[in-house]
């Protein structure tokens, strides 16, 4: 007589099987490095021996997030959605994305995968030249911004993943719609780095998910390299008194001014140059009257990201005691609006996030003192 395996195991092992796929995750399980970041404090890639799932973690996504962690499960290789997953989840690699910052856009367009963006937020604002070919024939779409999200396009595109920024917190009438729309999204951090090759290190998110991580240490690496090269050279030929920088002007009628641990004094020091502003030492940018604010404009050398201002007639005529300060007399005002859209939009807050080694390269020429004509600057253009 033929003889069957006992029932019960065998209905365990046919659950097992099946299950095998789905079986419930938590942070705790992925514990492999896949990659530490060597600048980026806001984000890691973490691993686990089951499969080829990763984990990609974000801290302190947005102002006053401290203690805040946000977890993007990727699968591949046919590996099912667990179930009883506590955070997003996304397939490998992402065919369609959209960007909610032009900082984003860049991440993947640096590293050859600017193809999957197919929308962002205020597209008119946007430098990159794939969006601007690919937007008339509606293969990039403008879905709005934060407060105003076209929901009814969104569901339509019905994108593999949305990447989101937040100022003080997290939007929760925009992430429960996306919930209830099944769009998979995740808050990037990148804007919170105060290192300028932190910054540019969360390209390393947007490789793992377009599962081409090897390309974005390959580009990241050569960011790295190109920017420490740049300060290497400046260290070896900084005088002895570094030029005083101010930085940006009015909004109505209040000056803010960045922390000296920003990622912008971070540039302006290993470019060469020394902050004038020494009071400010928080995470957020601090609003100085406009009398402090004069006063510290008028001992400096350069002044720097002057607002919309093209010109210094356009400078001086947003107060004409501006025309009496040294940098304006000397002709020593420089704007990053140099790469800008008709609308308005600089490429310095798109592709410059990425390329902190491009816009340390101008600033060394800016600081240095020397020949800084139109065509060497990337970023950068001296105001006349």
């Amino acid at each position: 007589m033929k003889r069957f395996p006992p029932l019960i195991p065998l209905l365990l092992a046919l659950l097992g099987t099946a299950c095998g796929g789905s079986a419930s995750y938590t942070p705790a399980d992925f514990t492999t490095e896949v990659y530490t970041p060597a600048y980026a404090s806001g984000f890691d890639i973490r691993g686990t021996e089951r499969n080829a799932a990763t984990l990609v973690t974000v801290r302190t996504p947005w102002q006053g997030g401290s203690g805040v962690e946000q977890h993007l499960l990727v699968l591949r290789e046919g590996i099912e959605p667990p179930a009883g997953f506590d955070g997003q989840i996304v397939k490998a690699p992402v065919r369609h994305v959209v960007c909610m910052s032009s900082s984003h856009v860049a991440m993947f367009d640096a590293i050859g995968q600017i193809r999957r963006v197919c929308g962002v937020s205020g597209i008119d604002y946007i430098s990159n030249a794939y969006v601007n070919e690919h937007r008339c024939c509606g293969e990039v779409l403008d879905v709005g911004y934060d407060t105003n999200l076209n929901f009814e396009r969104l569901a339509a595109m019905q994108p593999d993943l949305m990447l989101l920024y937040g100022v003080t917190g997290e939007n929760t009438v925009v992430t429960g719609k996306l919930r209830e729309l099944g769009i998979p999204y995740i808050y990037v951090g990148d804007y919170m780095e105060e290192s300028p090759l932190g910054k540019a290190e969360w390209l390393m998110v947007a490789a793992e998910l377009c599962n081409d991580r090897s390309r974005g240490a390959e580009t990241f690496g050569g960011i790295a390299e190109r920017y420490r090269a740049v300060k290497t050279a400046v260290a070896g030929s900084a005088p002895a008194v570094r030029p005083k920088v101010m930085l940006n002007t009015p909004y109505r009628d209040t000056w803010f001014m960045p922390s000296s641990r920003s990622f912008m004094i971070r540039l302006i020091e290993d470019a060469g140059g020394e902050y004038v502003y020494t009071k400010n030492d928080s995470d957020t940018s601090v609003a100085v009257d406009l009398e402090e604010a004069y006063l510290l404009a008028s001992s400096a050398d350069v002044w720097l990201n002057v607002g919309p201002c093209n010109t210094l007639a356009e400078l001086t005529a947003q107060n004409p005691k501006f025309a009496g300060i040294p940098a304006v007399r000397n002709r020593m005002v420089f704007n990053n609006n140099r790469r800008q859209t008709p609308a308005g939009g600089s490429d310095f807050w798109e592709s410059g996030v990425i390329h902190p080694d491009l816009v340390l390269r101008d600033l060394s020429l800016i600081l240095g003192g020397k020949p800084a004509e139109e065509g060497e600057l990337h970023y950068y253009k001296r105001l006349e």
